[in-house]
C-alpha cells in the first residue's frame, strides 16, 4: 500500500511515495532518454551532466576518533580508500551538439566513487562490486518540491509553458523561482566551491544530508578571458603544483517536518542539526588530462544506488534515480560499445 507523501504524522527517516510515484518515474524515463545524445567526440553522453573536467584520483579518508553513533557503513573504521571524482558541468551540451562553454551560468558536480568498499551492495546485480558513490552538485536545494513537478517542468521545456507554472496566480510558484535562480553560478575552479547531496540518504537507521566543503587558503578568480574549458585548465594548474583537500560532512535529521525527506527544495536548518565531519576527501598532486583517463571517466557510471544498504538512498527523486540512472547508463554504454563495468582499485592507464 502506498502512502500520500504529505501525511498527517511524520516520522524520522521514513519514505512517503507519492501513489502514482511508479508512473511518473516511466515518465521521466521517457523524458530523459532522447538526452543520450552524441557530443563533440561523437560519443554518445550522459542525460545530466554531460561534460566532465575530469576524473581525479583521490584518497577518501575517514575521520579519525569519530564517535560511536557515526561510525557507520563506509565510515566504521579509521581508514583511508582509494577513491575517483568527477567534476562537471550539469548543462553541458548546447542543442547542435557541442559543449557550452565553462563560465556560462551553471549547476556543477562532483561525483565520488570510493573503492575496496566490502559488502554486499543494494543493486543485486552489482552487489559484489566494491564501490560506494556519493553524488553531490554546487547547490543546497532544487526549485522542486516533489518529483511530480519534477516531471512537470522537465516534461514542459518550452519557455511561456515554465513561465506560466513559476508565475501562475492560482499557483505561484515563486519560492522555487528563487532557488532555481540563486542555484546556477559561475565559477572559477571546481576545487574552491561547496558541493551538496541535497537529497537525503540513510546513515543506518538515520536519515542525513551529506555536504563537500573545500579546505582552500585563496580561491582562483576566473580569467578575464577564459577558454571554454578554463575550468579544467584551473583543476589541472592547481594539482600540477600541489593537492586539493575538501572536508565530508553530514547533517542528522531531528525533525520530520522541517527537515522532509520527500521535499528536496527545503534547506535543512543547521540551527536544528550542524553539520559533522566524518571524512577528508584528500586530491593528491596529478595530472589527469591524458586521453586515456578522459575515455576512462567518460566510460564511468555513478549511481547513488552504488552503495551498502547503511547508505540507502532516500526520497522521491532518489527512488527515481534508481531507474533512470539503470536505464540510460546502460543504454549509453550499449550506444557506444563500451561494457558497463565498475573500475578497480587498481585501475591504471
Amino acid at each position: 500500500m502506498r502512502l500520500e507523501n504529505k501525511p498527517a504524522v511524520r516520522e524520522l527517516a521514513r519514505e512517503y511515495p507519492l501513489p502514482d510515484e511508479d508512473k511518473l518515474i516511466q515518465q521521466l524515463l521517457a523524458i530523459r532518454r532522447p538526452h543520450v545524445r552524441q557530443g563533440p567526440s561523437g560519443k554518445f553522453l550522459r542525460e545530466s551532466h554531460p561534460k566532465h573536467h575530469g576524473c581525479v584520483r583521490a584518497e577518501f579518508i575517514v575521520e579519525p576518533g569519530l564517535p560511536e553513533d557515526l561510525r557507520v557503513g563506509v565510515f566504521a573504521k579509521e581508514r583511508a580508500y582509494p577513491a575517483w571524482i568527477r567534476f562537471s558541468n550539469a548543462n553541458g551540451l548546447k542543442r547542435d551538439g557541442s559543449y557550452r562553454k565553462d563560465i556560462k551560468l551553471d549547476l556543477r558536480g562532483a561525483a565520488i566513487k570510493v573503492m575496496a568498499v566490502e559488502g554486499e551492495k543494494i543493486l543485486e546485480e552489482e552487489k559484489h562490486e566494491t564501490t560506494q558513490d556519493f553524488l553531490l552538485i554546487s547547490t543546497d536545494a532544487l526549485f522542486v518540491r516533489d518529483l511530480a513537478a519534477f516531471v512537470k517542468l522537465l516534461g514542459e521545456p518550452r519557455v511561456l509553458t515554465l513561465l506560466w507554472y513559476f508565475f501562475n496566480p492560482l499557483d505561484l510558484h515563486l519560492r522555487e523561482l528563487r532557488i532555481g535562480l540563486r542555484s546556477v553560478k559561475r565559477i572559477a575552479n571546481p576545487l574552491d566551491i561547496e558541493y551538496s547531496s541535497v537529497v537525503p540518504f540513510l546513515f543506518g537507521d538515520r536519515a542525513v544530508k551529506y555536504k563537500l566543503r573545500p579546505v582552500v587558503d585563496k580561491p582562483d578568480k576566473a580569467p578575464k578571458c577564459p577558454s571554454a574549458d578554463f575550468l579544467r585548465d584551473a583543476m589541472q594548474q592547481r594539482l600540477a603544483g600541489g593537492e586539493a583537500r575538501f572536508d565530508l560532512m553530514l547533517q542528522v535529521q531531528t525533525d520530520p517536518y522541517k527537515m522532509p525527506v520527500e521535499d528536496p527544495s527545503v534547506v535543512w536548518d543547521e540551527g536544528l542539526s550542524p553539520f559533522r565531519k566524518v571524512a577528508t576527501v584528500r586530491i593528491p598532486e596529478q595530472r589527469f588530462d591524458s586521453a586515456a583517463q578522459m575515455e576512462f571517466c567518460e566510460n564511468l557510471s555513478f549511481n547513488p544506488w552504488h552503495s551498502l544498504p547503511e547508505h540507502r538512498p532516500l526520497g522521491g527523486l532518489n527512488r527515481a534515480r534508481k531507474v533512470v540512472y539503470l536505464a540510460l547508463a546502460k543504454l549509453r554504454h550499449e550506444l557506444n560499445q563500451a561494457p558497463v563495468k565498475e573500475p578497480s582499485p587498481g585501475h591504471s592507464f
